[in-house]
């Protein structure tokens, strides 16, 4: 891919015209110049004050990995957080009497999964007019925010997300009906780990491997799992997408993607969310990630 040209617009010049057919070829598309360092500055200050209040013995120490998938199998913790602000940490963050390691601000792999719609400051971001105007030019009728996350990959000890595609997590049908929107809170480099890609991978016609609910009601089972056998890719057909802070990629539900570990000193802050457009569109009832009686996923244009 030594030639391979990144599928790169501005969402303030022309060239803005051709995000949904470079979309369409590539399965993700970065975009230049969406949020100001203002803004950016807005949001840091945000996930700090949320930090800041956190008291980690009230929560339970909840390790996100991509390495071991049944580390998630049995926690409610995270599958009851669609609609509530939860913390999860990085693999190394607590020693074996289950103390930090290192400080709060430095030891949380993310913070999810409503901050979109439960955090004033991520939820005008969400909705901003910038937000819309790229969900409006690949034309989804009716845009639902699903989850959103503030991801930190911190210096030094930001583990590796491994090559997927995040429609094994959020499916629906149709499957192509699902994207993400990943924000770069700080400039993201192949040092401090940023996003790669394999280019044209989302053209693809079913699923076959998914992280699904097991709707248990033995509590020794597990609540979650996979399905499927996990895919295996061709680690030479994958880019790198670096990206300048303020800046932002669309990614296709289907696209395969990953990101190594942060082994820089420099941190890799990014804001990202999903979307999917629930227009002639069917939520899976195995997705972990359900709606509730009282929070249903909020469209995009209403808000």
């Amino acid at each position: 891919m030594a030639s391979y040209t990144l599928p790169i617009v501005d969402i303030n010049s022309p060239n803005f015209a051709n995000v949904a057919s470079l979309f369409k070829e590539h399965g993700f598309v970065r975009i230049d110049n969406v949020f100001s360092d203002d803004d950016l500055q807005v949001m840091r200050d945000a996930m700090d004050k949320i930090v800041d209040g956190l008291n980690v013995d009230e929560h339970p120490k909840s390790v996100f990995s991509t390495y071991d998938e049944n580390k998630h199998a049995s926690d409610t913790y995270f599958l009851e957080s669609a609609d509530k602000i939860r913390f999860f940490y990085e693999e190394d963050a607590f020693d074996a009497e289950g103390n930090l390691k290192v400080d709060k601000f430095r030891a949380l792999n993310k913070v999810g999964h409503a901050l979109h719609w439960l955090n004033p400051v991520f939820k005008q971001y969400s909705f901003s007019e910038n937000i819309k105007k790229i969900v409006r030019a690949v034309e989804f009728v009716q845009p639902e925010i699903v989850q959103s996350m503030y991801i930190f990959k911190q210096p030094k000890i930001g583990g590796a997300v491994t090559d997927h595609i995040d429609a094994t997590f959020l499916t629906v049908n149709p499957i192509d009906h699902l994207f993400g929107i990943w924000i770069a809170i700080d400039e993201a480099t192949q040092e401090n780990g940023c996003l790669w890609f394999i280019p044209g991978s989302h053209k693809i016609d079913q699923i076959d491997y998914r992280f699904v609910r097991t709707h248990t009601k033995d509590p020794k089972d597990p609540l979650l799992k996979f399905n499927g056998t996990k895919p295996t890719y061709d680690q030479s057909k994958f880019v790198p997408v670096p990206v300048p802070k303020g800046s932002l990629v669309l990614i296709d539900g289907l696209v395969v993607h990953k990101s190594e570990p942060n082994t820089s000193a420099k941190p890799r802050h990014a804001y990202t969310f999903h979307v999917v457009d629930a227009h002639n569109t069917k939520w899976d009832p195995d997705n972990w990630l359900q709606s509730t009686p009282t929070y249903s996923f909020p469209n995009v244009y209403d808000n």
